[in-house]
């Protein structure tokens, strides 16, 4: 098993706590992103810099998945492809993606996606991470990571 993190969107915060589980736990994790960050020098993060451009950061997890992974992402469609093949996924809110709720969240995304593309006016975006969000990700990491393992 091994954890994979769609890393561009990624809070700082978020990856933090990625960074300890990965640790705690031993088990390799690898940031993949299309830009250069930071890592913590531990034999269980890495980063795979990618090339820019639409997807191929979310092209590159999905072609390295197994089943059995674990993926971290707020993207939606990206979140929807490894469910599809039996990885586990999670936001960095906690919610974990499932087989059962994975349609009607990319329902409800596309949904908003076309209202905003047809003009009608949305108010903001996503709510800042709280210390609720937080402790709900590591939370959900943690069973997430022990189901993986079982």
């Amino acid at each position: 098993m091994k954890i994979w993190v769609d890393a561009d969107a990624c809070p700082a915060v978020i990856k933090e706590i990625i960074f300890r589980a990965a640790e705690r736990t031993k088990t390799i994790t690898t940031l993949v992103a299309n830009h250069s960050m930071r890592v913590p020098a531990t034999q269980y993060v890495s980063l795979l810099q990618v090339s820019k451009g639409f997807d191929i950061a979310d092209n590159e997890i999905v072609k390295r998945i197994q089943k059995g992974d674990v993926v971290i992402t707020a993207d939606i469609p990206l979140a929807a492809e490894v469910v599809e093949q039996g990885v586990l996924a999670i936001n960095p809110r906690g919610e974990e993606y499932t087989i059962h709720n994975i349609k009607s969240i990319l329902n409800m995304r596309d949904f908003m996606d076309t209202m905003r593309s047809s003009g009608v006016e949305m108010s903001g975006g996503p709510a800042k991470l709280s210390s609720a969000d937080k402790q709900a990700f590591g939370n959900a990491l943690d069973r997430i990571l022990t189901k993986a393992r079982s």
